[in-house]
């Protein structure tokens, strides 16, 4: 759940991101009307607690999923509500991305485009490993909250076995469990982008 979520509001926050970036005023592709409506949206989507936003979107579930229990319907959720994170990341990390670089292409001839995913997107690349890391620590935590509405994962298992049957052994180790993933997950991010970083 955790890994298909994180690919998915991966790609989805990339292009919301990137378009964000893209059409901010005096960018490579500005338009104020179109970054205007793209912001209004992920500040609308972002603060959202995940448990309300699962309520908000049943019908969405419904209509694409068919369900709003089980854990396609709560990896299609998460999904939803972590692309809109991804995108402000994405978007902090190219805006980061030293302008004079930017100036550089364009000096070239470059077009706007090779620009954006030649030039950009790579030198963006560190920070936005890292972004993605901390997604990854919050997509986690969302698949605990899963259980609470019948999503399978470790917090069902802990609330069914665990907290239920007042056994508070099986609560300690799902707490262990995913303080372990959690853990794993920072380190390979860490190292990827120290890797990336250093080129």
């Amino acid at each position: 759940m955790a890994l298909v979520s994180l690919v998915a509001s991966g790609l989805l926050g990339l292009a919301l991101g990137i378009a964000l970036y893209a059409t901010r005023p005096g960018n490579l592709l500005s338009n104020r009307l179109v970054f205007g409506v793209l912001g209004v949206l992920v500040n609308i989507v972002r603060p959202i607690p995940f448990v309300i936003f699962l309520a908000a979107i049943g019908p969405l579930q419904v209509a694409a999923i068919g369900t709003t229990i089980g854990t396609n319907a709560v990896t299609f959720a998460i999904s939803l509500a972590a692309a809109f994170a991804v995108s402000r990341i994405v978007e902090q990390s190219l805006v980061n991305v030293d302008p004079g670089v930017v100036e550089a292409a364009r000096a070239a001839g470059a077009s706007r485009l090779r620009i954006l995913f030649g030039v950009v997107l790579p030198e963006g690349l560190g920070p936005l490993v890292l972004g993605y890391t901390f997604i990854f620590v919050g997509i986690v935590d969302m698949t605990a909250q899963a259980g609470l509405v019948g999503g399978g994962g470790l917090g069902q298992y802990a609330i069914t076995y665990g907290s239920q049957r007042y056994d508070w052994g099986v609560v300690y180790v799902s707490v262990a469990t995913i303080i372990v993933i959690v853990q794993v997950g920072q380190f390979v991010g860490n190292r990827i982008a120290r890797g990336v970083l250093r080129r």
